[in-house]
C-alpha cells in the first residue's frame, strides 16, 4: 500500500484550492494530483493474468449492507509456481494496480529462485476495485469503506480463498508492501503471512511519534548535499514569486515565464507546480534512469540542481526554479507547453484525498532550515476543510491506537517477528520510517542513497553495487523464514 507505500509508500496535487500557507499533502506510495478528471495513459504489458475475486464491503459489521459483494481486481504471475512453493503477494497501494506491478519487478526477477507464485492485489476504491462502481466516490457514505482496516482484511480474505482455491493451503505467503500495507499485515495477520518486505513504508509519520518537520527537512537535504547554491536558489524562489502576488499583471507575467498553456489564476497553482516537483524528485531520486512518477533520468536531484547551477546568477530565481522543475515535468521533451493548472490524476489514486482526512493525518511544517517557506501545522483548520469537503472529522490518533508505533522498538520487540524494514535516506519518506533493528528477525535495511522503494524497482546492469547487496541481503532473510517455515512443517 502507498506509495506508497510505497506507503505507501503513500502521500496528492494541483493545490489551487489549497489556501496559500497550506502544504500541499504528499502520498507515500506515489504522486497525485487532486483533481477529479482522469487522464487516459497508456498501459503497460506485464506478465500477468487479471483477474476478479468477489469481495466482502464490509469485514466488521453484520448490517444488511456489509454483505454486499464488490469485485476486487488482482494480477496472477504463475510462471514459475508449483504447489507448495512459496506466494509472494503485493499488497496494493493507493493507487491502480498495474502501475506497482509495472514497478515492482524485484519480486518478478526473484521468482524463479523461490518458484513463487506472484500475486498483486489492488487496494479498494482503487483502478478498477470499486465497490460502487462510478459512485464510489459520491459522499462519505459510500466513502466511508475506505479504510486501512477493510483494506487489510480485503487482502486476508482473498489470500485465504486463493490458497483454498489452488488446494496448497501449507505455501507459506510472504507480503510486499510499498507502503503501509506490508507491515501492518504481517502485525493483524501473522497466521497469514509468514513475512513482510515493507519498502519506504513510514508508519511513524503519525500522531507526535517524529518531527513534524522530517520530510521536509529531508527533501531540503538532498538538494542542499548536492549544491548549497542549488538549495538557496529554491530557497530564495519563492519569496520572489510571493512578491509577484500583489503586483498587477502578475499572473500574465508569470504564465509566460511558466510556459503554460492557458493563463494562470493564481500564484498558488506555480507554487504548487514548482513544490510537487522538487518533492517528488527528491522521493524517486534513483541510481538508474526511471519512469515511476515522471520519466527522469539516473540521479534526478543532481540534474536539477546542476541546471540551476548552470545558469547565471543575473537571472532570477523563480526562473531559475522553473527550469530545475521542468526537468520533472519535460524530462521527454514532449511538451510545448505546461498544464499548471490542469493536469489529471493519470494512476487513479484520488482517494487518498478521504483517507488523509479520516485515518491517514500526517501532520507537516516547513522549518527554518527547509528550503520550503516555514509553516505550522493547524488541526482545526484541516479539519475544517475536511469538514466542508467530505462532512467528516479526522482522527489525528487513531492510527497510532490501532497499529500501534509508540516505543516502537520495545514494543515489536516483544511481539513482532519476520519482518524487513527497508529505506533509503534520499526518500524523504524515510524519516518515518523503521531505521534500526528491534530483534534479530525484525530487521532494519538502510541505505544513504536509496530512494522511495528502490529496492522494488528491476535488476538492471546499471545498478549500484550498494543496490545490488540490498536486493542480495533481502533475498538470503526470505530464504531464512521460508527454511524455517519447511523446517516446522
Amino acid at each position: 500500500m502507498a506509495p506508497c507505500l510505497s506507503f505507501f509508500f503513500l502521500f496528492l496535487f494541483a493545490f489551487s484550492a489549497i489556501p496559500a500557507d497550506s502544504l500541499p499533502t504528499f502520498f507515500p506510495g506515489a504522486a497525485y494530483q487532486s483533481l477529479i478528471k482522469q487522464a487516459k495513459i497508456s498501459k503497460p504489458k506485464l506478465p500477468f493474468k487479471t483477474h476478479y475475486f468477489p469481495q466482502t464491503l464490509d469485514h466488521f459489521t453484520f448490517q444488511p449492507k456489509s454483505s454486499k459483494l464488490f469485485y476486487q481486481k488482482y494480477l496472477i504471475n504463475s510462471d514459475y509456481w508449483r504447489k507448495g512453493a512459496p506466494i509472494f503477494v503485493y499488497t496494493g497501494n493507493e493507487g491502480n494496480i498495474e502501475w506497482f506491478a509495472a514497478n515492482t519487478g524485484f519480486m518478478l526477477d526473484i521468482a524463479p529462485k523461490f518458484k513463487a507464485l506472484l500475486v498483486f492485489i489492488e487496494h479498494r476504491f482503487y483502478g478498477k476495485s470499486m465497490p460502487f462502481g462510478k459512485d464510489s466516490y459520491q459522499s462519505a457514505k459510500t466513502l466511508g469503506y475506505l479504510n486501512s482496516q477493510q483494506a487489510l482484511a480485503d487482502f486476508a480474505v482473498l489470500i485465504t480463498s486463493l490458497k483454498q482455491n489452488l488446494s496448497s493451503e501449507a505455501s507459506p505467503v510472504v507480503v510486499f508492501g510499498g507502503s503501509y500495507g506490508g507491515t501492518w499485515f504481517r502485525l493483524k495477520y501473522p497466521h497469514i503471512a509468514i513475512g513482510a518486505l515493507a519498502s519506504s513504508a513510514p508508519i511513524l509519520q503519525f500522531d507526535k511519534l517524529i518531527p513534524w518537520s522530517s520530510f521536509y527537512d529531508a527533501v531540503s537535504q538532498d538538494f542542499k548535499d548536492v549544491s548549497l547554491n542549488c538549495y538557496q536558489v529554491i530557497k530564495g524562489s519563492w519569496a520572489e514569486l510571493e512578491a509577484m502576488s500583489t503586483q498587477k499583471q502578475a499572473l500574465a507575467e508569470l504564465s509566460k515565464t511558466f510556459r503554460t498553456c492557458k493563463s494562470l489564476h493564481s500564484t498558488a497553482s506555480a507554487r504548487d507546480w514548482l513544490w510537487t516537483a522538487f518533492v517528488y524528485t527528491a522521493m524517486v531520486n534513483y541510481p538508474t534512469k526511471a519512469d515511476f512518477m515522471k520519466p527522469l533520468p539516473a540521479y534526478p536531484v543532481q540534474k536539477m540542481c546542476k541546471i540551476i547551477d548552470k545558469i547565471p546568477s543575473g537571472a532570477t530565481k523563480l526562473s531559475r526554479a522553473f527550469a530545475a522543475a521542468s526537468l520533472y515535468y519535460n524530462y521527454s521533451r514532449s511538451e510545448n507547453c505546461f498544464k499548471i493548472e490542469h493536469e489529471v490524476d493519470g494512476h487513479g489514486l484520488h482517494g487518498w484525498d478521504w483517507q488523509t482526512c479520516t485515518e491517514m493525518v500526517m501532520p507537516m511544517t516547513c522549518s527554518k532550515e527547509s528550503m520550503f517557506p516555514p509553516s505550522g501545522f493547524d488541526y482545526e483548520e484541516f479539519a475544517e476543510q475536511c469538514q466542508m469537503k467530505y462532512g467528516v472529522s479526522p482522527r489525528p490518533h487513531w492510527i497510532t491506537t490501532e497499529f500501534g508505533g509508540e516505543r516502537i522498538q520495545k514494543v515489536l520487540k516483544r511481539f513482532g517477528s519476520n519482518i524487513i524494514f527497508s529505506n533509503g535516506m534520499q526518500d524523504p519518506w524515510s524519516r518515518g520510517g523503521v531505521l534500526k533493528n528491534i530483534s534479530s528477525s525484525i530487521i532494519a535495511l538502510v541505505t544513504e542513497k536509496g530512494a522511495h522503494h528502490v529496492d522494488f524497482r528491476s535488476a538492471t546492469k546499471k545498478d549500484p553495487k550498494w543496490l545490488i547487496q540490498l536486493r542480495k541481503q533481502e533475498v538470503e532473510i526470505i530464504q531464512k523464514w521460508l527454511n524455517e517455515y519447511y523446517a516446522d512443517l
